[in-house]
């Protein structure tokens, strides 16, 4: 499932990918495979990526079930 959530903070941040992965220490292609779905991220990861855009874990990767 794509993750719309992150994609949208990042960009209210004006950050690129690249930008966000130097941030956390990975490669562009990670954030962009964690953007597409393709890729599950590790919590250390995912609380990398919170604190760079300043979101909660709930902000970016909880997803709401109906």
């Amino acid at each position: 499932m794509k993750n719309k959530k992150l994609k949208l903070a990042r960009l209210e941040r004006d950050m690129s990918q690249a930008d966000l992965a130097a941030a956390v220490g990975v490669t562009r292609q990670t954030i962009g495979l964690i953007e597409s779905g393709n890729y599950n991220p590790t919590l250390k990861l995912c609380v990398a990526i919170c604190q760079a855009l300043g979101k909660t874990l709930n902000d970016l990767f909880w997803e709401e079930t109906t």
